[in-house]
């Protein structure tokens, strides 16, 4: 029959294309006989007890998944991977971490994606979870990121059927991508996802059938790449993070055909913060150290900070706090030489509050590993820089402002300082009511953890009802 996850969750997305195609488990199990027998695979006896286990979540042996797929691509008009519908593919899905590194492929795994990702339906963080590729899964083909060169168009650009593209189009992308992010800081990834989505989907259709010459399919690649890694970001806000590692890969392969190693090592520190919610914080330093390596000869200041104030965080978390405190020195370094008028519109993010943030949670997370006065110390410096980032956060970096608050509120906790805590925890609740953004919920349920030992006194017990009460609303 196959074999059962070691985590077995029910499988929603299969569950998902059965009801659009308005296939029963019966009906579904004939079908897949049907196609077994036009392909000469035999033994495979498929019935409705067997449809009825995959739905559960145990995967069915090879090549019944690519059988499926072929199925209910047939019955719903739309082209569907095996991990589409939550299953392995006999190769590996189209769009996974060991995509071939060529211009078509990566065309069309966008392409793919973003199709099937705009008709999924929404899914729990915890089946996202389990599908994202981690480890030596993902870090060893990333490495050939770092040497990968653009393979060029596959064919003449003038035998395309659509229109010409030029320089204005690329723009109006780039000033789409910046609307999407903007909105993004705002409101979080939840509510505009499916959006950019269907922006993405415009743009692949304008790389696959568009005429342009070379230098100006280097620049629609490379907007198409960072239109992909706000798609990715916000999936990721949003808790679809299978979802999120798909585009973040698949985009990583467009600033290839870009030439654009400083957008490449932005989505791996995208990646990066990704591993470190999901706590695989050595896969995030990794990740970082791949992007400081891979453009190393395109590093702008902005990007080699970004770079190591996320190096000193997981370093942090890793229980190095030394080592955490000089790569913060880096970062202050780096970001001293910063030139605005100089870096790339995707690191717009990365300004002096973003930097203290960053760096102050970094203090915050190595106090937890010390004791004595360089707790004391620790945790002082990062209130200071907290407070410092959430002084001059822009207004509309509502999201941003909602960490601080959730930042502050867990250095409080590390000092001692419940009531502290307990007003950072309403401010922060506060500004949710704006945001539609899984990941602080994720934080919220950690923080709502850390207070369990104060759980006595009528703040820390005034705090952690606040968070349930909000948390199961």
């Amino acid at each position: 029959m196959g074999r059962p996850p070691l985590n077995q969750q029910r499988n929603t997305l299969l569950e998902h294309w059965m009801n659009r195609c308005g296939l029963s488990n019966g009906q579904l199990a004939r079908l897949v006989n049907a196609r077994a027998q036009d392909e000469g695979v035999t033994g495979l006896g498929t019935d409705e007890s067997r449809v009825r286990a995959w739905r559960k979540g145990t995967v069915p042996r090879p090549p019944v998944p690519r059988l499926i797929a072929d199925v209910l691509t047939s019955m719903s008009g739309t082209s569907l991977s095996c991990e589409d519908i939550g299953l392995p593919g006999d190769h590996g899905p189209v769009g996974g971490v060991r995509l071939p590194w060529t211009r078509t492929s990566a065309l069309t795994a966008l392409s793919q994606i973003i199709r099937s990702e705009m008709m999924l339906p929404d899914t729990r963080t915890e089946p996202e979870a389990a599908r994202v590729h981690t480890a030596d899964n993902l870090l060893a083909p990333l490495q050939h990121w770092a040497l990968a060169t653009p393979n060029g168009p596959d064919t003449p650009t003038p035998n395309r059927t659509g229109r010409r593209i030029g320089a204005s189009d690329v723009e109006a992308v780039r000033q789409t991508t910046a609307a999407f992010r903007d909105l993004d800081n705002r409101r979080g990834g939840g509510l505009s996802r499916t959006a950019v989505l269907g922006q993405a989907d415009t743009v692949m259709a304008m790389l696959r059938t568009g005429s342009y010459t070379e230098h100006v399919g280097r620049d629609l690649f490379a907007a198409a790449a960072d239109l992909g890694s706000v798609a990715g970001w916000m999936s990721f806000d949003a808790g679809r993070h299978a979802a999120a590692q798909r585009i973040f890969i698949s985009a990583l392969h467009a600033t290839t055909e870009a030439q654009d190693r400083a957008l490449g090592a932005h989505i791996l520190q995208c990646m990066a913060r990704q591993m470190s919610h999901l706590d695989r914080p050595q896969d995030a330093l990794e990740l970082v150290a791949l992007a400081q390596y891979g453009a190393r000869n395109q590093m702008t200041p902005a990007t080699a900070a970004a770079l190591a104030a996320l190096e000193a965080r997981f370093l942090a978390i890793l229980g190095r706090p030394a080592e955490s405190c000089a790569a913060a020195g880096r970062a202050q370094d780096h970001f001293d030489r910063v030139d605005q008028d100089n870096e790339s519109p995707h690191m717009a993010y990365f300004d002096l509050p973003e930097l203290y943030a960053t760096i102050g949670m970094a203090h915050q997370i190595a106090a937890k590993h010390l004791t004595g006065t360089e707790r004391s110390a620790r945790a002082h410096r990062s209130q200071e820089l907290i407070l410092a980032a959430l002084a001059d956060r822009p207004e509309h970096r509502q999201r941003s402002k909602a960490f601080d608050h959730l930042g502050l509120a867990r250095t409080h906790l590390v000092a001692g300082e419940v009531e502290g805590a307990a007003e950072e925890t309403s401010q922060c609740l506060h500004l949710m009511g704006a945001v539609d953004s899984r990941r602080i919920s994720d934080r919220l349920g950690e923080l709502y953890e850390e207070a369990a030992p104060f759980a006595g006194t009528s703040h820390g017990r005034d705090l952690r009802e606040e968070i349930h009460s909000r948390l199961m609303a």
